[in-house]
């Protein structure tokens, strides 16, 4: 273990179940107990964290440009294989074992719990925002789907300056868009006469929506050379008109999470500018049940599982 070290597991971001009989989940926070002789970046009683992959090659060009999250070999925290063939488990666990490389330092002013979140929801949000230039001052940003990605995404392009416009289907989400989150408009996807009104007006459109949904309105959104970035993955291909794009020189891209600089990049801005997910704490017991309110849509908007206070109280 000499690159690696050992972190005694706090929080734990949200809940999925992948591939069964597996239970397991990355965004992982916790205090750092031991390193290995070659450790150079941590030192024991450090914050630290562990985001959404574990490994990658260290030789392809991605890797080399700091997007290992890009790499063709990359190895997610969970339910992957790692360079010794064996299979990671994420974070459902007491300690946790890493190479330094795949380890952020959370810092000292970001707590713990709402660290872990920002380690996937953060890093997914924040890397377009800046790849894609949607991060200057003034620029007017629309932000599609209000839930766990769609509310950081509108509290970072606040916090780089932007004008934001909340897009959803959901008028009842208008006071929590523009009052608790500080949104500085929203519109209702299915008035057309909202739709209409804000024709042209946005330099860019972070849509966050893994359901089936049109492109048109939101490509008529856009300013000419203006940008949509696609960050849900809809379970079947969505129609993509090519006309609108052509007219107005503007660009449909995704992203997927960010390397392991940028994400330390992120989570330092965060910190230094205030900007925190709204988490609900629970227990390790109360995870059925909060399955059952992931289900319903019934969080605002991360779930975090604290691991550390559910072991201590149940020893005897």
């Amino acid at each position: 273990m000499l690159i690696n070290i050992i972190f005694k597991l706090h929080m734990l971001y949200s809940i999925e179940i992948y591939s069964f009989p597996q239970l397991c989940r990355h965004e992982v926070v916790g205090i750092v107990t031991e390193v290995g002789s070659k450790v150079k970046k941590f030192t024991v009683g450090d914050k630290v964290g562990v985001g959404c992959l574990i490994g990658a090659c260290h030789s392809c060009d991605d890797c080399s440009h700091d997007l290992e999250n890009y790499c063709p070999k990359l190895i997610l925290t969970y339910n992957d294989l790692y360079h010794d063939g064996t299979m990671t488990y994420g974070g459902y666990s007491d300690t946790m074992v890493a190479n330094e490389r795949y380890v952020i330092r959370i810092p000292d002013n970001m707590p713990l719990d709402k660290g872990a979140p920002l380690l996937c929801a953060g890093i997914t949000v924040y890397s377009p925002l800046k790849y894609y230039g949607l991060n200057e001052p003034g620029m007017h940003i629309g932000i599609v789907g209000l839930g766990g990605l769609g509310h950081i995404a509108v509290k970072f392009a606040k916090a780089f300056g932007c004008k934001v416009t909340v897009i959803s289907t959901s008028p009842a989400k208008k006071k929590e868009a523009t009052e608790h989150l500080g949104a500085d408009m929203f519109l209702v996807s299915r008035d057309e006469q909202q739709m209409q009104a804000a024709m042209g007006t946005m330099d860019g459109i972070i849509d966050t929506v893994s359901a089936i949904h049109p492109l048109l309105p939101l490509i008529g959104l856009l300013k000419s050379q203006g940008k949509l970035v696609m960050l849900g993955a809809p379970d079947r291909p969505l129609e993509l008109p090519v006309f609108p794009l052509i007219m107005g020189r503007k660009t449909v891209g995704g992203s997927l999470t960010g390397g392991l600089k940028e994400t330390q990049e992120m989570i330092d801005f965060a910190a230094k500018h205030d900007v925190k997910p709204d988490i609900e704490v629970i227990s390790m017991d109360y995870i059925n049940t909060a399955m059952e309110r992931l289900a319903k849509g019934d969080v605002r908007y991360r779930f975090v599982i604290d691991i550390g206070n559910t072991l201590a109280a149940s020893k005897p």
